[in-house]
């Protein structure tokens, strides 16, 4: 059973950093990529950034230059270092991955930046 459990999530204050896990189980294979998204009360999910296994991305413009996304080599894990975090980047932050036909999400953890 696969399963996606993020981790790191919490209440900061502007300027402050955080780093996210995510770490996926259930498999013998790794993944081709795992995708970091984020929910804002009354906003549409974003995509965040996706790790992959041939290399790592930040997609949103919004973040880019502060976020950094990091996969190990050989793990289904991927990392979220949030750095000069903004009252606005206060979401909910999940991760998914997908195999074949099947997408899986993780519960997701809050990060609440106040200003």
């Amino acid at each position: 059973q696969v399963q996606l459990v993020e981790s790191g999530g919490g209440l900061v204050q502007a300027g402050e950093s955080l780093t996210l896990s995510c770490v996926a189980s259930g498999v013998k294979f790794l993944f081709d990529s795992i995708d970091w998204y984020r929910q804002a009360p009354g906003k549409e999910r974003e995509l965040v950034a996706t790790g992959r296994i041939a290399g790592s991305a930040i997609s949103a413009d919004s973040v880019r230059g502060r976020f950094t996304v990091s996969r190990p080599r050989n793990k289904n894990t991927v990392y979220l270092q949030m750095n000069s975090l903004k009252p606005e980047d206060t979401a909910v932050y999940s991760c998914k991955t997908r195999f074949r036909e099947h997408t899986f999400w993780g519960q997701g953890t809050q990060v609440t930046v106040s200003s």
